[in-house]
């Protein structure tokens, strides 16, 4: 029964047909636990930058190397970094410009 509802969910629901848009699915899925992450890193004042252009190709080689998953099977979607600033934030007045000077109301 669970197998028929997520062959409908992929075939019918998204139209997850194929490797590519499965992957392009599932990359956009990560973004979701990514932001928990980041969320709660920031919480704990803890700094974070999430990661698109990397080498691939590269980073699966070294996952599956490494044994923490096989390449054949899955693939890096999104990367994140983690870490402290070197030079704490200068807190400074205010840069905003005032609402009135960048917003126009269309009645």
């Amino acid at each position: 029964m669970k197998l028929d509802f997520f062959k409908n969910f992929q075939e019918k629901d998204f139209d997850l047909t194929d490797d590519r848009k499965l992957i392009d699915w599932a990359g956009k899925q990560a973004y979701i636990p990514l932001a928990n992450m980041m969320t709660s890193a920031a919480a704990l004042e803890i700094d974070s930058c999430p990661i698109e252009g990397f080498d691939q190709a590269g980073i699966n080689a070294l996952l599956n190397k490494e044994g923490i998953f096989k390449s054949d099977e899955f693939t890096a979607a999104v990367m994140v970094a983690f870490g402290y600033r070197d030079e704490s934030q200068r807190m400074s007045e205010k840069t905003r410009r005032p609402m009135d000077e960048v917003t126009k109301w269309v009645k």
